[in-house]
């Protein structure tokens, strides 16, 4: 599975870091970081959680 988060709907919420904060980071600007692009299976869970909470549904996955 690959990350894509669409950046100008992203607000940096920060519930994604709060869901997978292996795989997401907000920098000291509040700028969300994707620090996993290609997480393994066993991250799947969390990620999918992630993406579940995103507010402005800017975080999607594509499979592959």
């Amino acid at each position: 599975m690959k990350i894509i988060v669409d950046f100008d709907l992203c607000e940096a919420n920060a519930l994604c870091v709060g869901a997978a904060p292996q795989v997401f980071h907000l920098d000291d600007d509040d700028n969300l970081k994707v620090l996993i692009e290609a997480p393994g299976e066993e991250r799947r869970a969390e990620v999918e959680e992630a993406v579940r909470l995103c507010p402005r549904a800017a975080i999607t996955l594509e499979e592959g």
